[in-house]
């Protein structure tokens, strides 16, 4: 998710009054008593029904209001890409078809939002009868976690309503020696107290959430006849948490930790391919399982770089980022400027639920220079409008950006082509360059923003990473 990667604080911790199949709504309410911390929802899957042998959900992009500028969108984007950290802390195989034959699949309508834009969402539901959220998609977190009621004044609005524990005949308190639990290391093996419940709590760069784990039936599908129930998802719900998270009601972790939504289905592999940044009112697709592939002649493949053992590192899927090209210009950029060095800094990963690309600065300092030379437009302070160092001076508000050559990132095998409405972002009158730079050392981000209308497929098993320019609103 966007973030800042500052260091994740994570704290369970055991309670245990009498805990049946509901959570009383007193216990709920005692972690909102909490200081500000944080709980992720944890999504465990059991094997889906129905011989269901892949996922797939709607994608959509959360937008601005079509009053708020471009310039404006960005800058909150960029904002909550600076700031808001994400956590990055085994799962059962996905059913294969029983015939044998093409794989079943499930959709999820999605829905856009107002008035904050930057990460696409998907949509599920939780409980019984079940409730829908949307989730910011991300596949730089494991975790999964909404808003549950009561939540008072210690959570921030959603566009959907609260999931009540209360309200589901599906619910239960997840044990505290669950190997799903963040409390079972607390307990060193030894029995957990009767009625055992895990709260716990995560902070984030600036903000926080803190709840309890429990265990529910979740369901992906808008209609009945495309719906998979999966019961017994390990999950935890938030009932105190800052204002950080506007447009959703939660967060799903693509990562490739043990308990995200791919390892927890053992999806094997997964694929999206995300609406371009200002359409706002196309979806895209996300597919999970063996369904999820790319074909034809444009198709590209690079494999994973191996990611440190250490987390939130361990998380990350990492990539051979070895140079960049504006046109046919190869940008005079050491080659290990986006090395990945052995004590965990460094690198470069690919993050859905980070906007805008950031770069080593040696690296970043290279493409800027670049894209200034190549503009002859009047260069204009966008910082403060944008959050983006380099910009330029449209003649009006209505015209249109120059020209510009494409981007190729060169990644270990394979070539990604961006042209420039994937690198330059243009809104109230200015264009600008849609990357930052990163203190060099630290780790680099491929964002969405590049990735918008590429079709990318992630073979955890196979460790690849396949991409091919596509229009993603048609798939």
């Amino acid at each position: 998710m966007i973030t800042s990667y500052k260091a994740r604080i994570s704290m369970p911790f055991l309670h245990n009054p009498s805990f049946n199949n509901v959570l009383r709504s007193d216990q709920m309410s005692s972690t909102s008593q909490m200081a500000p911390l944080a709980v992720l929802v944890f999504l465990v899957s059991t094997t889906l029904a129905s011989g269901a042998a892949s996922v797939r959900v709607g994608l959509t992009r959360i937008h601005s209001d079509p009053g708020i500028p471009a310039s404006q969108l960005v800058r909150d984007a960029l904002r909550r890409d600076m700031h808001r950290h994400r956590s990055r802390p085994g799962g059962r195989e996905l059913a294969a078809a029983p015939d044998g034959g093409a794989a079943t699949t499930v959709s999820a309508r999605t829905r856009k939002d107002t008035p904050n834009g930057g990460e696409y969402l998907m949509t599920l539901s939780i409980g019984t009868p079940p409730v829908s959220y949307p989730a910011i998609a991300d596949t730089g977190s494991d975790l999964i976690w909404t808003q549950c009621a009561p939540c008072g004044d210690q959570c921030f609005k959603q566009p959907a309503p609260l999931y009540n524990p209360a309200s589901s005949t599906t619910f239960a308190v997840l044990p505290c020696n669950s190997s799903l639990s963040m409390c079972v290391g607390a307990l060193a093996g030894a029995a957990p107290p009767p009625g055992c419940a895990c709260m716990y709590n995560q902070t984030y760069g600036t903000g926080w959430t803190a709840g309890v784990q429990g265990s529910e039936t979740f369901t992906f599908g808008s209609s009945p006849a495309d719906q998979a129930r999966i019961a017994g998802v390990a999950f935890g719900c938030s009932n105190a948490s800052s204002n950080d998270w506007n447009g959703s009601a939660g967060l799903v972790g693509l990562g490739r930790g043990a308990l995200s939504l791919v390892s927890q289905l053992g999806a094997g592999r997964f694929s999206y391919c995300l609406t371009p940044f200002q359409d706002t009112n196309s979806t895209s697709t996300l597919v999970l399982g063996p369904s999820a592939a790319i074909a034809g002649a444009g198709v590209r493949s690079t494999p994973f770089v191996a990611s440190p053992a250490k987390a939130p590192m361990s998380t990350y899927y990492y990539l051979n980022l070895t140079g960049i090209s504006l046109g046919a210009t190869v940008l005079s950029i050491s080659p290990n400027a986006f090395s990945l060095k052995a004590d965990g800094t460094g690198g470069l990963i690919i993050d859905s639920g980070t906007t805008i690309t950031s770069l080593a600065n040696a690296a970043y300092q290279k493409i800027r220079a670049a894209v200034k030379a190549l503009v002859t437009l009047p260069a204009t302070d966008g910082l403060d409008s944008t959050g983006l160092d380099l910009c330029f001076a449209l003649p009006s508000a209505t015209s249109a950006p120059p020209a510009m050559p494409s981007m190729t990132l060169h990644f270990d095998g394979a070539d990604m082509v961006l042209p420039a409405e994937s690198y330059m972002i243009s809104g109230s009158g200015v264009w600008c360059l849609a990357m930052r730079n990163q203190t060099d050392g630290a780790m680099s981000t491929l964002g969405n923003y590049q990735q918008q209308n590429m079709h990318i497929l992630y073979d955890v098993r196979k460790e690849t990473l396949s991409f091919a320019p596509a229009k993603c609103s048609t798939l």
